[in-house]
Protein backbone atom coordinates (compact mmCIF):
# COMPACT_ATOMS: atom_id res chain seq x y z
CA UNK A 1 0.00 0.00 0.00
CA UNK A 2 1.59 3.21 -1.14
CA UNK A 3 0.25 5.30 1.74
CA UNK A 4 2.53 3.40 4.14
CA UNK A 5 5.59 4.96 2.56
CA UNK A 6 4.09 8.42 2.91
CA UNK A 7 3.35 7.84 6.58
CA UNK A 8 6.92 6.79 7.21
CA UNK A 9 8.17 9.76 5.22
CA UNK A 10 6.34 12.17 7.51
CA UNK A 11 3.69 13.15 4.96
CA UNK A 12 0.72 11.54 6.71
CA UNK A 13 -1.18 14.81 6.25
CA UNK A 14 -1.16 14.29 2.49
CA UNK A 15 -3.02 11.03 2.96
CA UNK A 16 -5.21 11.27 6.04
CA UNK A 17 -5.17 14.99 6.79
CA UNK A 18 -3.81 14.79 10.33
CA UNK A 19 -6.46 14.70 13.06
CA UNK A 20 -6.78 11.92 15.66
CA UNK A 21 -5.88 9.18 13.18
CA UNK A 22 -2.86 11.11 11.97
CA UNK A 23 -1.78 11.75 15.55
CA UNK A 24 -1.93 8.06 16.43
CA UNK A 25 -0.05 7.14 13.26
CA UNK A 26 2.61 9.73 14.06
CA UNK A 27 2.95 8.48 17.63
CA UNK A 28 3.27 4.91 16.41
CA UNK A 29 6.19 5.90 14.22
CA UNK A 30 7.73 8.24 16.77
CA UNK A 31 7.88 5.55 19.44
CA UNK A 32 10.41 3.45 17.57
CA UNK A 33 7.86 1.42 15.66
CA UNK A 34 10.47 -0.44 13.69
CA UNK A 35 13.49 -1.74 15.52
CA UNK A 36 16.07 -2.98 13.07
CA UNK A 37 16.72 -6.63 13.69
CA UNK A 38 20.15 -8.02 12.76
CA UNK A 39 20.15 -10.96 10.41
CA UNK A 40 21.33 -13.94 12.37
CA UNK A 41 21.72 -17.57 11.50
CA UNK A 42 18.37 -19.22 12.03
CA UNK A 43 16.78 -15.82 12.72
CA UNK A 44 14.07 -13.85 11.00
CA UNK A 45 14.60 -12.46 7.57
CA UNK A 46 14.96 -8.67 7.22
CA UNK A 47 11.61 -6.92 7.18
CA UNK A 48 9.85 -9.59 9.20
CA UNK A 49 7.80 -8.66 12.23
CA UNK A 50 7.29 -10.46 15.50
CA UNK A 51 4.26 -10.10 17.72
CA UNK A 52 4.12 -11.00 21.40
CA UNK A 53 1.19 -10.39 23.73
CA UNK A 54 2.46 -8.74 26.91
CA UNK A 55 1.06 -9.02 30.40
CA UNK A 56 0.35 -5.28 30.37
CA UNK A 57 -2.40 -5.85 27.82
CA UNK A 58 -0.68 -4.93 24.61
CA UNK A 59 1.68 -6.10 21.91
CA UNK A 60 5.44 -5.97 21.60
CA UNK A 61 6.73 -5.75 18.08
CA UNK A 62 9.92 -5.89 16.14
CA UNK A 63 10.48 -5.18 12.49
CA UNK A 64 12.42 -3.31 9.85
CA UNK A 65 12.08 0.04 8.09
CA UNK A 66 9.44 0.69 5.51
CA UNK A 67 9.98 0.46 1.79
CA UNK A 68 9.86 3.10 -0.90
CA UNK A 69 7.41 5.96 -1.04
CA UNK A 70 5.09 6.46 -3.96
CA UNK A 71 3.22 9.49 -5.14
CA UNK A 72 -0.47 9.66 -5.92
CA UNK A 73 -2.74 12.20 -7.55
CA UNK A 74 -6.45 12.55 -8.13
CA UNK A 75 -8.27 9.23 -7.79
CA UNK A 76 -5.11 7.57 -6.53
CA UNK A 77 -4.98 10.03 -3.64
CA UNK A 78 -8.64 9.40 -2.78
CA UNK A 79 -7.97 5.68 -2.88
CA UNK A 80 -5.01 6.05 -0.54
CA UNK A 81 -7.12 8.19 1.78
CA UNK A 82 -9.80 5.50 2.02
CA UNK A 83 -7.23 2.78 2.57
CA UNK A 84 -5.39 4.70 5.26
CA UNK A 85 -8.61 5.78 6.97
CA UNK A 86 -9.97 2.24 7.11
CA UNK A 87 -6.74 0.73 8.37
CA UNK A 88 -6.04 3.39 10.99
CA UNK A 89 -9.64 3.69 12.17
CA UNK A 90 -10.05 -0.07 12.49
CA UNK A 91 -7.04 -0.62 14.71
CA UNK A 92 -7.48 2.65 16.62
CA UNK A 93 -11.08 1.85 17.54
CA UNK A 94 -10.21 -1.78 18.24
CA UNK A 95 -7.65 -0.55 20.74
CA UNK A 96 -10.29 1.52 22.54
CA UNK A 97 -12.92 -1.20 22.33
CA UNK A 98 -10.61 -3.79 23.84
CA UNK A 99 -10.41 -1.66 27.00
CA UNK A 100 -14.15 -0.96 27.18
CA UNK A 101 -14.83 -3.35 30.05
CA UNK A 102 -11.79 -2.13 31.97
CA UNK A 103 -9.38 -4.79 30.81
CA UNK A 104 -7.94 -6.22 27.63
CA UNK A 105 -8.16 -9.99 27.37
CA UNK A 106 -5.82 -12.20 25.43
CA UNK A 107 -8.75 -13.31 23.28
CA UNK A 108 -9.56 -9.75 22.25
CA UNK A 109 -5.95 -9.03 21.43
CA UNK A 110 -5.75 -12.18 19.37
CA UNK A 111 -8.99 -11.23 17.60
CA UNK A 112 -7.34 -8.03 16.43
CA UNK A 113 -4.37 -10.07 15.22
CA UNK A 114 -6.69 -12.46 13.39
CA UNK A 115 -7.81 -9.57 11.18
CA UNK A 116 -4.20 -9.12 10.11
CA UNK A 117 -3.97 -12.80 9.26
CA UNK A 118 -7.16 -12.70 7.20
CA UNK A 119 -6.05 -9.54 5.44
CA UNK A 120 -2.71 -11.10 4.60
CA UNK A 121 -0.91 -8.26 6.39
CA UNK A 122 2.63 -9.23 7.36
CA UNK A 123 6.01 -7.76 8.16
CA UNK A 124 6.18 -3.99 8.32
CA UNK A 125 2.46 -3.38 7.86
CA UNK A 126 1.65 -5.85 10.62
CA UNK A 127 4.02 -4.14 13.03
CA UNK A 128 2.45 -0.79 12.21
CA UNK A 129 -1.09 -2.04 12.87
CA UNK A 130 -0.06 -3.47 16.23
CA UNK A 131 1.58 -0.21 17.26
CA UNK A 132 -1.49 1.79 16.21
CA UNK A 133 -3.62 -0.55 18.36
CA UNK A 134 -1.39 0.06 21.38
CA UNK A 135 -1.03 3.81 20.86
CA UNK A 136 -4.76 4.34 20.34
CA UNK A 137 -5.88 2.43 23.42
CA UNK A 138 -3.77 4.73 25.61
CA UNK A 139 -4.45 7.95 23.70
CA UNK A 140 -6.66 10.80 24.97
CA UNK A 141 -8.90 10.50 21.91
CA UNK A 142 -12.32 8.89 22.13
CA UNK A 143 -13.77 6.31 19.76
CA UNK A 144 -16.07 9.05 18.51
CA UNK A 145 -13.04 11.16 17.59
CA UNK A 146 -11.67 8.35 15.46
CA UNK A 147 -15.09 7.57 14.00
CA UNK A 148 -15.74 11.18 12.99
CA UNK A 149 -12.52 11.39 11.01
CA UNK A 150 -13.21 8.01 9.43
CA UNK A 151 -16.67 9.27 8.42
CA UNK A 152 -15.12 12.32 6.77
CA UNK A 153 -12.78 10.11 4.75
CA UNK A 154 -15.49 7.65 3.67
CA UNK A 155 -18.30 9.84 2.44
CA UNK A 156 -20.78 7.89 0.30
CA UNK A 157 -19.18 4.61 1.40
CA UNK A 158 -21.83 2.99 3.67
CA UNK A 159 -20.51 -0.48 2.91
CA UNK A 160 -17.05 0.44 4.16
CA UNK A 161 -18.53 1.84 7.36
CA UNK A 162 -20.66 -1.26 7.94
CA UNK A 163 -17.59 -3.46 7.60
CA UNK A 164 -15.92 -1.54 10.41
CA UNK A 165 -18.91 -2.13 12.70
CA UNK A 166 -18.86 -5.82 11.82
CA UNK A 167 -15.23 -6.13 12.86
CA UNK A 168 -15.90 -4.31 16.13
CA UNK A 169 -18.57 -6.84 17.06
CA UNK A 170 -16.21 -9.69 16.25
CA UNK A 171 -13.53 -8.30 18.55
CA UNK A 172 -15.94 -7.47 21.38
CA UNK A 173 -17.27 -11.04 21.40
CA UNK A 174 -13.87 -12.71 21.12
CA UNK A 175 -13.86 -13.46 24.86
CA UNK A 176 -17.42 -14.89 24.68
CA UNK A 177 -18.78 -11.91 26.60
CA UNK A 178 -20.54 -8.75 25.49
CA UNK A 179 -20.03 -6.03 28.05
CA UNK A 180 -22.65 -3.22 28.13
CA UNK A 181 -19.89 -0.66 27.64
CA UNK A 182 -18.76 -2.47 24.50
CA UNK A 183 -22.28 -2.34 23.10
CA UNK A 184 -22.48 1.35 23.98
CA UNK A 185 -19.24 2.07 22.15
CA UNK A 186 -20.26 0.16 19.03
CA UNK A 187 -23.65 1.87 18.96
CA UNK A 188 -21.97 5.25 19.34
CA UNK A 189 -19.55 4.56 16.50
CA UNK A 190 -22.42 3.35 14.31
CA UNK A 191 -24.32 6.55 15.03
CA UNK A 192 -21.34 8.74 14.12
CA UNK A 193 -20.84 6.78 10.90
CA UNK A 194 -24.49 7.02 9.92
CA UNK A 195 -25.04 3.25 9.99
CA UNK A 196 -28.80 2.74 10.09
CA UNK A 197 -30.56 1.03 12.98
CA UNK A 198 -31.60 -1.78 10.63
CA UNK A 199 -28.04 -2.31 9.43
CA UNK A 200 -26.72 -2.26 12.99
CA UNK A 201 -29.35 -4.78 14.05
CA UNK A 202 -28.43 -7.05 11.15
CA UNK A 203 -24.76 -7.00 12.08
CA UNK A 204 -25.60 -7.53 15.75
CA UNK A 205 -27.87 -10.48 14.98
CA UNK A 206 -25.15 -11.98 12.82
CA UNK A 207 -22.86 -12.22 15.83
CA UNK A 208 -25.35 -12.69 18.68
CA UNK A 209 -27.96 -14.69 16.83
CA UNK A 210 -31.62 -13.92 16.26
CA UNK A 211 -34.80 -15.73 15.32
CA UNK A 212 -35.14 -13.72 12.13
CA UNK A 213 -31.51 -13.65 11.12
CA UNK A 214 -32.09 -14.07 7.37
CA UNK A 215 -34.28 -10.97 7.33
CA UNK A 216 -31.87 -9.00 9.51
CA UNK A 217 -29.05 -9.71 7.03
CA UNK A 218 -31.09 -7.72 4.52
CA UNK A 219 -31.86 -5.08 7.13
CA UNK A 220 -35.56 -5.99 7.11
CA UNK A 221 -38.13 -7.73 9.30
CA UNK A 222 -40.42 -10.69 8.54
CA UNK A 223 -43.20 -8.17 7.96
CA UNK A 224 -41.50 -6.89 4.79
CA UNK A 225 -43.42 -7.43 1.56
CA UNK A 226 -42.13 -9.62 -1.25
CA UNK A 227 -41.51 -6.55 -3.39
CA UNK A 228 -39.58 -4.85 -0.60
CA UNK A 229 -37.48 -7.96 -0.12
CA UNK A 230 -36.65 -8.19 -3.82
CA UNK A 231 -35.78 -4.51 -4.07
CA UNK A 232 -33.56 -4.59 -0.98
CA UNK A 233 -31.83 -7.77 -2.11
CA UNK A 234 -30.98 -6.30 -5.52
CA UNK A 235 -29.69 -3.11 -3.94
CA UNK A 236 -27.44 -4.99 -1.50
CA UNK A 237 -26.11 -7.31 -4.21
CA UNK A 238 -25.11 -4.29 -6.27
CA UNK A 239 -23.59 -2.54 -3.26
CA UNK A 240 -21.46 -5.46 -2.09
CA UNK A 241 -20.62 -7.16 -5.39
CA UNK A 242 -16.88 -7.99 -5.24
CA UNK A 243 -16.24 -6.72 -8.78
CA UNK A 244 -17.67 -3.31 -7.89
CA UNK A 245 -15.60 -3.13 -4.70
CA UNK A 246 -12.39 -3.95 -6.56
CA UNK A 247 -13.20 -1.39 -9.26
CA UNK A 248 -13.58 1.29 -6.57
CA UNK A 249 -10.04 0.67 -5.35
CA UNK A 250 -11.09 -0.40 -1.88
CA UNK A 251 -8.41 -1.82 0.45
CA UNK A 252 -7.91 -5.58 0.29
CA UNK A 253 -9.23 -6.03 3.83
CA UNK A 254 -12.56 -4.60 2.75
CA UNK A 255 -12.65 -6.64 -0.45
CA UNK A 256 -12.48 -9.72 1.77
CA UNK A 257 -15.25 -8.43 4.01
CA UNK A 258 -17.46 -7.47 1.07
CA UNK A 259 -17.07 -10.96 -0.40
CA UNK A 260 -18.20 -12.51 2.88
CA UNK A 261 -21.08 -10.06 3.14
CA UNK A 262 -22.09 -10.79 -0.46
CA UNK A 263 -22.23 -14.50 0.34
CA UNK A 264 -24.30 -13.86 3.49
CA UNK A 265 -26.78 -11.82 1.46
CA UNK A 266 -27.08 -14.61 -1.10
CA UNK A 267 -27.62 -17.24 1.60
CA UNK A 268 -30.19 -15.12 3.42
CA UNK A 269 -32.08 -14.47 0.18
CA UNK A 270 -32.11 -18.16 -0.68
CA UNK A 271 -33.46 -18.98 2.78
CA UNK A 272 -36.24 -16.41 2.49
CA UNK A 273 -37.11 -17.50 -1.05
CA UNK A 274 -37.43 -21.09 0.10
CA UNK A 275 -39.56 -20.23 3.13
CA UNK A 276 -41.86 -17.89 1.20
CA UNK A 277 -41.96 -19.91 -1.98
CA UNK A 278 -40.71 -17.02 -4.09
Amino acid sequence: MSWFGKILGGTIGLVIGGGPLGAVAGAAIGHHLFDKQPQEAGGSRPGSSRRVWSQEGGFRTGGAPWGQQTQGHGEQRHREERQAAFFLALFSILGKLAKADGRITREQGEAAISFLDRMGVTGQQRAFAIRVFNEAKNSPYSVEDFARQFAQCTRNQPDLRASLIDMLFETALANKEFHPQEEKIISSVASVLGVSAAELRAIRDKHLGGADYAFSVLGLTPEASDDELRQTYRQLVQEYHPDRIVAQGMPQEFVEYASERFQEIQEAWNTIKRDRGL
